[in-house]
């Protein structure tokens, strides 16, 4: 994730960290005859909306499977005579969160499947490879690099589109350097040079260093990881 979305993220959850105590200051007590008796309340429009804000930061950030969300959606459906203690409840989970994201732990359900995928194909790849199949096996890495990237942009809000346009534009936000950027660029040749049948172009040597290289990518700079 680039810098520049990590303080934006940041600045959201101090942002919403912040509007509890807008939340707090609407507190009122019943009135003694009320069904349930004297007892306190916030008003329920400001926890509603309070509400839709942290889900929409959570299923950004950490998704629509991780323990954070579905805690949140699971105290969502809780009954409570008052809505103080449902309030308190909201309250921990988004602090929680907050707390993980700050510490590194937060990590969305779809980069984890998103990474296994690719360390599939990558093995299809290196399959491929020591059976003398390196023109596929340079077609094949060269997409999990392509699909990563666009994977990338989505994550830093970045347009997809074209490879060298993406690399260009990624490299633009600083989400990655010059010398990430100039690697890319020189992996896309061997992978275009594979897709036309350019087998002179390259070989066995180029597409075994195009699969290291592309796999340290994908621990470092190409992670789409929160």
């Amino acid at each position: 994730m680039g810098i520049k979305l990590k303080n934006l993220i940041s600045k959201r959850f101090q942002e919403l960290e912040d509007q509890i105590q807008t939340v707090l200051q609407t507190k009122r007590i019943s009135s003694p005859d009320s069904p349930f008796g004297s007892q306190e309340y916030y008003d329920s429009d400001t926890i509603l909306g309070w509400a839709v804000k942290v889900k929409n930061l959570l299923v950004k950030v950490a998704g629509e499977n991780s323990e954070h969300y579905k805690s949140f959606l699971q105290s969502e459906k809780s009954s409570s005579f008052s809505n103080v203690s449902k309030f308190n409840e909201y309250k921990a989970i988004f602090l929680a969160a907050k707390e993980d994201y700050e510490g590194g732990y937060l990590s969305s359900y779809k980069s984890i499947v998103q990474a296994e995928v690719f360390d599939s194909e990558l093995e299809q790849a290196i399959e491929l490879l020591n059976n003398g199949y390196y023109v596929a096996a340079a077609v094949i890495a060269g997409t999990v690099m392509e699909t990563a990237i666009r994977e990338l942009c989505l994550k830093n809000e970045v347009t997809p589109g074209k490879l060298e346009r993406m690399n260009a534009d990624l490299a633009k936000e600083n989400i990655y350097n010059i010398n990430v950027q100039k690697q890319v660029t020189a992996l896309a040749a061997t992978r275009n040079s594979a897709a036309h049948g350019k087998t002179t172009e390259f070989n066995h040597s180029d597409v075994k260093q195009m699969i290291d290289t592309i796999q340290l990518l994908l621990t470092t700079h190409l992670s789409v990881n929160v």
